[in-house]
C-alpha cells in the first residue's frame, strides 16, 4: 500500500518538468489513483495552457474509475477563472470523491477558496501532505505572493584566492569551467529576469542569454542610473 506522501512526491516530480516555462504561475503536478494504482497523471506545461488536474483527468482513459478515485495534487486546485477555467469546478464535474492537496495557495483569488468549493461539493480533502516540500518548489510563486517581491539569487565567479577578477582588466575574462558555465545558463532559463551594474555590461558586454541548455531568455535588466551607456551593448540590444 502506498502513502500519501508517496503520491504527493510523484506530483511534486511531475510539477518539476514545467520549470521555466510556467510563470508567473505556479509548478504544479497531479496523479489520479484508483486502487492504489495510478490512472492518471498530468502537470502545468506552458503559462496559459491545461492545468495539472485538468491534464491528469483528461489522461484517465476510463472516465468511469474517476467516481472512485482519489485526486492527488502539490498545490490547492485554482477557483477563479484566469486564463482558464476553475480547477476544482473540473474536479467537481468529474464528481471525483477525494482530493488530496500539498499545500496551500497564497494567491489572494485561490487563498482556501479552492478547497471550500471542493467540500461544498461534499468531496472530502486532505490538506498539509509534504506541506513543506510542496512549498519549497514554488519557493518563487510564494515569496511574491507572500512579500510582494522577486525571490532573488545572487551569482558571482570567484577564484580560490578570493578575487572575481584581474588586477588590470580590460577585457572580458573567463573565470569558470564549461561546467559552470552550464549550470549559470540553466539558473538563468529558471529564472524571470537577470540583473548587472552598469560597470559590468561595460566591461564584460554579456549577452544575458540562455545559450547553453535548452530554455527561455529571462528578461534582462542593466542599472544605469546615469543612462551612459552604449546602445551597441549586448545587454541591451
Amino acid at each position: 500500500m502506498q502513502t500519501q506522501e508517496f503520491f504527493i512526491q510523484k506530483c511534486l516530480e511531475l510539477a518539476k518538468k514545467g520549470k521555466g516555462n510556467v510563470s508567473p504561475n505556479p509548478m504544479v503536478g497531479c496523479v489520479i489513483v484508483y486502487n492504489n494504482e495510478i490512472i492518471g497523471e498530468g502537470y502545468h506545461k506552458k503559462y496559459g495552457f491545461s492545468h495539472a488536474e485538468v491534464n491528469a483527468i483528461a489522461s484517465v482513459r476510463d472516465k468511469s474509475l474517476l467516481k472512485k478515485s482519489t485526486l492527488y495534487v502539490n498545490l490547492e486546485p485554482c477557483a477563479h477563472f484566469g486564463k482558464t477555467a476553475p480547477c476544482s469546478s473540473h474536479i467537481i464535474e468529474h464528481k471525483i470523491p477525494k482530493v488530496i492537496i500539498g499545500c496551500l495557495d497564497t494567491f489572494h483569488k485561490v487563498s482556501g477558496k479552492g478547497i471550500e468549493k471542493l467540500q461544498n461539493s461534499g468531496i472530502e480533502v486532505v490538506l498539509g501532505v509534504l506541506e513543506k516540500e510542496s512549498r519549497e518548489i514554488n519557493t518563487r510563486f510564494f515569496t511574491f505572493q507572500e512579500k510582494k517581491r522577486p525571490y532573488i539569487i545572487l551569482k558571482w565567479a570567484e577564484s580560490k584566492d578570493g578575487f572575481i577578477a584581474p588586477h588590470n582588466q580590460s577585457e572580458p575574462f573567463w573565470m569558470t569551467s564549461s561546467e559552470s558555465k552550464k549550470l549559470v545558463h540553466k539558473w538563468r532559463a529558471e529564472e524571470d529576469a537577470i540583473l548587472v551594474g552598469r560597470i559590468t555590461a561595460e566591461k564584460d558586454n554579456p549577452s544575458l542569454t540562455v545559450r547553453e541548455v535548452k530554455g527561455n531568455h529571462p528578461i534582462r535588466i542593466v542599472i544605469d542610473k546615469d543612462l551612459k551607456l552604449s546602445k551597441e551593448l549586448k545587454p541591451i540590444q
